[in-house]
């Protein structure tokens, strides 16, 4: 069994995936549009070396910011990865709030490639897309395949919150991290990619920039990121709506209720 940990931004997956990871010799492909960029660490709440716990992750700082890196990129990354732990003889686990990444995965998306048939504006759309969850609507989904998963090892529990605490939780995570250590990232990531690239103006950072030019107090640009982070957990929960195999998990049910899992396999 491969568990898929899933949830929208700030509903605890880190933690619970690294302290499910120690009790199955797992390792960790992360399955988030944001990690996958160099040197964006604190703005993408990326675990420290410490928090990860000798927990072997992948998935983190594959290009840098800026650098085309599409779900496509993504799917043949976490396969390859998947069949190297496998043969280590430890157990992968696929953890991240990018839906499209996810699925693209369980469900073996075939994406559509130039050649006969391919669709110029569809294809542009994937291949710009940087894994970016509710970026499709409906019509761009209609061709790929039914919701039956392809491979039967993949299991998919997702972390539950009610909408006023998973708010919070964003907010006492938003105040956490604006601070120096993420001034200085951000001071650092303008100065050697500037402030052109999709990479930078889509995540935290456009908010602290606006906030260390003198343009916003420092509660207005978290007020402004709680808004927008809100906003993509509410894209995340729509995405993962559709999936009815989705076993929905209180965060202190998942350790247990994923390891019980596991090891009813394991007895199989």
């Amino acid at each position: 069994m491969i568990p898929v940990i899933i949830g929208p931004t700030g509903s605890g997956k880190t933690g619970v995936s690294i302290a499910i990871a120690k009790e199955i010799d797992g390792v960790i492909i992360s399955a988030d549009s944001r990690t996958i960029y160099k040197g964006m660490d604190i703005g993408t709440a990326k675990p420290t070396i410490e928090e990860r716990g000798g927990i072997l992750h992948y998935g983190f700082d594959l290009v840098n910011p800026g650098e085309r890196f599409t779900v496509v990129d993504w799917k043949k990354y976490a396969e390859e990865k998947i069949e190297e732990i496998k043969k280590a003889h430890k157990t992968p686990m696929i953890v991240g709030g990018t839906g499209l990444y996810v699925d693209a995965l369980i469900y073996d998306y075939k994406f559509e490639t130039k050649g006969k048939g391919y669709d110029r504006k569809r294809g542009e759309r994937i291949n710009n897309l940087n894994g970016q969850t509710g970026s499709l609507d409906q019509s761009d989904t209609k061709n790929y395949p039914d919701r039956q998963i392809i491979n039967e090892e993949y299991k998919i529990f997702g972390i539950s919150w009610k909408p006023d605490e998973l708010r919070k939780r964003l907010r006492d995570r938003a105040e956490q991290m604006f601070s120096e250590s993420l001034y200085d990232e951000t001071r650092r990531l303008v100065k050697e990619y500037g402030w052109g690239n999709r990479a930078m103006t889509s995540n935290i950072y456009q908010f602290v920039w606006r906030f260390l030019q003198g343009e916003i107090t420092r509660e207005e640009a978290i007020e402004l990121f709680v808004i927008d982070d809100w906003h993509l957990a509410k894209r995340q929960m729509t995405w993962f709506k559709r999936n009815t195999e989705i076993v929905w998990l209180p965060l202190e049910k998942v350790k247990e209720i994923v390891i019980k899992c596991i090891q009813n396999e394991q007895r199989k």
